[in-house]
This record gives C-alpha cells, sequence and structure tokens, in this order.
C-alpha cells in the first residue's frame, strides 16, 4: 500500500513537473516575440533614418546619432547637412512612430477586451473623428478654444479637447444609466458620424491651401513632429500603457463577461470606466499631434494574439512593440512613396486592411477565447 502510495505521488510530481515546464515554455514564447518585435521596431528606426529625398546610409544614422550625443562637431558642410536632417527631422519622426504605435496598438487590445469586441479599436468611440472636427476647426475657421495661441498649437489643444467629449459623454451615460459594451459602441460610432458629417461640412467652404492642411491632418502624418511635442506624447503614452499594464488581470476578467467577473469580485462598470479613461486619454493625446492614423490599434492586438495567444499581461507589451514596428514602417514607405510621399495614415489603411483580411481567412482557430 504504501509503494502504490508513493508511486501516485511521484507521478503527481512528474505530471506537476511537465506542467510546469510547459507553462515556462509558453511564457518563453511569449516573452521572445515581444522582445523580437521591439528588436525590429529599434532596426526599424535605423532604416525610417536613411530613407527619404536625401539618402543616408543605414550605419551613418546610427554614427550621426552617436556623435551627435557625444558632441562632435561635423567638420564638413556635407556633416552638417546629414547631422541636421537625421538629429532634427527624422529622428523626432522615428520616435514618434515608436510611441504613436505603441499608444494606439495598447489601445485597440484595450477597447477589444473592454467592449469583448475583435473589431473595436481606440477609434470606435468617435475620439478620432471629433479630434478631426476640433483641428479643423482651427485649420479652416480659426476657431481656438484658448485664444493666443499660434495656428498649430491651437490646432493641437482644438483636437485634444474635443476628442475628449465623446468620451465624457458616454461615461456620462454609463454613470446615469447602465449599458452594455454594445451600447457603447454603438453610441461611439453615433457620434463619430455626427462629428464626421460635421467636418465634411465645414470642409466643403475652406479655401484651398486650408482644405489642403485639413486633410493632411485628418489622414495621419508624422511630418510635423519635433523635439518640442516629443516629451508630451512620450510622458503620457508610458504612464498610459504601465497603468494598463497594471490592470492586465482586471482586463482578462472583463474579458470573460459581465456576470464572470462580478462572480470573481470585479467591479466591473469601474474597471471599464477607468480603462476607457486611460486609453481615451492616451489616444487623444496622441492624435492631437498626428491627427487620425487608422487600423495599427485593430490589427496589432489580433497579430498578436494569433501568435502568442489571449493573455492580455503578454498581449498588452507584445501589442505596444508590434505597434511600434508597424508604424515605422509604415512610415517608411510613406516616405519612399512619391517625389512628396503620402500621409502615414494612407500608408497603414493600404497595409492594415488586406492583412486584416488575411488573418480572418487563414485563421483556422479561434484567438480571442
Amino acid at each position: 500500500m504504501a509503494d502504490r502510495v508513493k508511486d501516485r505521488s511521484d507521478m503527481r510530481l512528474v505530471e506537476y513537473s511537465e506542467i510546469r515546464f510547459k507553462y515556462g515554455l509558453q511564457v518563453h514564447k511569449k516573452v521572445l516575440f515581444t522582445v523580437l518585435c521591439l528588436a525590429l521596431a529599434v532596426v526599424g528606426v535605423g532604416v525610417t533614418l536613411s530613407v527619404g529625398k536625401f539618402d543616408i546610409g543605414f550605419l551613418e544614422s546610427y554614427i550621426i546619432i552617436w556623435n551627435h550625443l557625444m558632441g562632435v562637431e561635423p567638420t564638413t558642410l556635407m556633416g552638417e547637412t546629414k547631422d541636421f536632417i537625421v538629429w532634427d527631422l527624422r529622428l523626432p519622426r522615428a520616435i514618434m512612430a515608436l510611441f504613436v504605435g505603441a499608444a494606439l496598438a495598447v489601445g485597440g487590445v484595450v477597447m477589444q477586451g473592454v467592449m469583448r469586441n475583435p473589431l473595436a479599436d481606440p477609434y470606435t468611440l468617435g475620439v478620432s473623428s471629433a479630434a478631426s472636427l476640433g483641428a479643423t476647426l482651427c485649420i479652416v475657421l480659426g476657431f481656438s478654444l484658448v485664444p493666443g495661441l499660434t495656428k498649430s498649437a491651437g490646432t493641437m489643444v482644438n483636437a485634444f479637447i474635443f476628442s475628449m467629449i465623446p468620451i465624457v459623454a458616454i461615461t456620462l451615460i454609463t454613470r446615469f444609466k447602465k449599458t452594455t459594451p454594445t451600447m457603447m459602441i454603438l453610441s461611439g460610432i453615433a457620434i463619430m458620424y455626427v462629428f464626421s458629417a460635421t467636418t465634411q461640412l465645414i470642409m466643403l467652404y475652406a479655401d484651398p491651401d486650408n482644405l489642403a492642411d485639413a486633410y493632411s491632418w485628418s489622414v495621419g502624418t508624422l511630418g510635423k513632429s519635433s523635439w518640442e511635442n516629443l516629451p508630451v506624447v512620450i510622458a503620457v503614452t508610458v504612464v498610459g500603457m504601465a497603468l494598463v499594464s497594471m490592470m492586465g488581470k482586471q482586463l482578462n476578467i472583463l474579458s470573460a463577461g459581465d456576470k464572470i467577473s462580478t462572480t470573481l469580485g470585479v467591479d466591473t462598470g469601474r474597471c471599464r470606466v477607468l480603462l476607457m479613461l486611460l486609453v481615451s486619454i492616451t489616444t487623444a493625446t496622441v492624435v492631437s499631434f498626428t491627427g487620425t492614423i487608422g487600423f495599427v490599434g485593430l490589427v496589432a492586438p489580433h497579430v498578436v494574439r494569433f501568435f502568442i495567444g489571449s493573455d492580455n499581461r503578454y498581449v498588452i507589451p507584445a501589442s505596444a512593440c508590434l505597434g511600434a514596428l508597424l508604424l515605422v514602417l509604415a512610415d517608411c514607405v510613406a516616405k519612399e512613396a512619391g517625389a512628396t510621399g503620402l500621409p502615414v495614415g494612407v500608408i497603414t489603411a493600404l497595409i492594415g486592411g488586406p492583412l486584416f483580411i488575411a488573418l480572418l481567412i487563414r485563421q483556422r482557430r479561434k484567438v480571442w477565447n
């Protein structure tokens, strides 16, 4: 009898060891995928620093940055020109692409988890269209919510303030009336159409110069990135992603449904609103500097889930790295397309749409649940 008991204990220990080993392999796979995406994003920065109207070598770009950090002054006129192009023009744009892509991707993860809808992303609640209306009002009509600002600053301030209107409206609705995730999405879509229609109406009466600026902003561009506006984007993105990552377990529980979440002791209403506010503030900040850049928040989380599963504790950082990589690569294509380049939002839509369709067709198993 004693031998049988011992044999069973040994078998349980072996089974437990096998389970721990398999779980460890899965965790290592998820971490490896995240690190790989991050490494590729860093390499992508070198690529985007090299491409443009003025060709600069891949390694030469990193050398220029290193010399600039070390205080080594260029010795020739050509060296000064390359230093200006890499450090003052291309590097802020590349860094902006990294953090904007990360912010949009994490926003997509949270929105899809909170709404329990695989088609949700940060723009589902009308944040994008509201920001577009605010920017268009300043560009076309010269209307700024904060008087005394320059046109560029007024555009960004308008975009940020207007982008928060849908969030405040939906938050008030959820506070005074019990709502479902579907109702929240439909409310956001309704607000989106109202703001989009208003924006189009204003653009009908715009002069050609202002119309071009408004259009460029509405489709998303990284061309206005500078060292002056980078600190705000970086700070808000880092803080937002850190807070969202800390709520990864709660997001997993929310994805299982309200009944299960309540049973496990999670205040679904409060948790959902808090996550929405975090994502909305981060997205509003990003959108106010770059305009509308779509599909990153929709495609990146699905690609990540396809490879590493649906545990949001790992999906959030992996999506941030993949989103950064996707936007950096899209910016490379945007700068190389045509004589004057293209807005990066156009490239993300052209690449993201077919990629998303391909994922849906090739996907043989459900990675959402």
